[in-house]
């Protein structure tokens, strides 16, 4: 399969070249660009004390973008935000086809990955002998046949859908992506949900976008306070459908989108079972609707749209599935804020 790789990552080499030059020939000219932390508190630990449970966030603003609504992209299991930005075959990813389109554009690293850090005191107290080995933590390190069964590239390891949207040639780069996360020192309930909508509120409002592990986190992040949050983007993930009566009129009152791909039961074993997750997240569209809330499921091969993974923000029809989000941005998040102007 690697042999295959090889060829095939050298016989679409130019072509893809080509294509990258294609989507990114024109300059990108942003108004600014930096980035900061959300969250955090500090911890007492020996020593002195330390700040844990900040969020990274980094941000891109194209000139023009008052008119719009600002977009939060978190990642998901054992990835960063890296997810959102160049491809693995180098092409352009959904951060920069975004902020292309005029939207303000944050990537969040999630709280115990990549550069959000984590705790490291019951580490550190393990190693001291002040509590016993059985305290640490468990370190979550997906491995590649188990990303290749979750992100749904083929039916079995190193065979790929004879459809499949993923740049299968580039799988390799994408194994690079994934980084081993301290999910298991984080309390309950995850910091993570209330940076986001601290972040929602800092930024006057945002259509906040999550995927996979963090799919549901914007549904929580708003039961938190919905006070920042104009839209709500989920991506394949398991919903949470036994909320109860004030949390549903609470989210109802949120634009929804809910996004899956394609070949939900054709891939067999790993961790998760994406029909089940669908079958949920329909029953959530239901709720949210029989609340009177503005919701949709987008099941893309229902729109003609095949052979996509779970990672459709990378798969080679991204920038098509992006314009399906921007322009359910602008009908129901956009659209309803020019309407309340009126």
């Amino acid at each position: 399969m690697r042999f295959l790789r090889g060829a095939l990552a050298a016989s679409l080499g130019a072509a893809m070249a080509v294509t990258g030059f294609a989507q990114s020939k024109d300059p990108l000219i942003i108004a600014s660009q930096g980035s900061y932390f959300v969250g955090g508190e500090s911890k007492a630990v020996a020593g002195g004390d330390i700040t844990i449970n900040q969020m990274y966030v980094q941000y891109q603003t194209p000139a023009g973008t008052a008119q719009h609504v600002p977009v939060v992209m978190v990642h998901g299991c054992c990835l960063s935000s890296k997810t959102w930005e160049t491809t693995p075959d180098g092409r352009m990813g959904w951060s920069e086809y975004f902020v292309r389109k005029n939207r303000s554009v944050y990537l969040a690293d999630q709280v115990s990955r990549a550069r959000s850090g984590f705790d490291p005191s019951t580490i550190n107290a393990v190693k001291a002998g002040t509590v016993p080995p059985s305290q640490l933590p468990n370190v979550l390190s997906a491995s590649h046949q188990v990303a290749w069964s979750v992100f749904r590239f083929g039916p079995s390891f190193n065979k790929p859908f004879p459809d499949g949207q993923f740049p299968i040639e580039a799988v390799d780069e994408l194994y690079k992506q994934m980084i081993p996360d301290l999910n298991s020192l984080l309390p309950m309930p995850n910091p993570t949900w209330k940076n986001m909508a601290a972040l929602a509120v800092k930024l006057n409002g945002a259509v906040l976008v999550g995927h996979s592990e963090s799919g549901f986190f914007p549904e929580q992040a708003a039961l938190m306070d919905p006070s920042g949050v104009r839209g709500i983007v989920s991506i394949e993930m398991p919903c949470v459908t036994n909320l109860t009566e004030p949390q549903l009129t609470t989210l109802a009152k949120i634009p929804t989108l809910v996004m899956f791909g394609d070949h939900l039961g054709d891939v067999q074993g790993g961790p998760a079972s994406w029909t089940t997750s669908f079958d949920g997240c329909q029953k959530f569209v239901q709720q949210l609707k029989d609340k009177g809330g503005d919701a949709e499921m987008m099941h893309l091969p229902k729109l003609g749209i095949h052979g996509n993974s779970h990672m459709l923000m990378q798969d080679r029809n991204n920038l098509q599935l992006a314009d399906l989000i921007l322009k359910w941005i602008d009908d129901h998040v956009e659209g309803k804020k020019e309407a309340g102007r009126k």
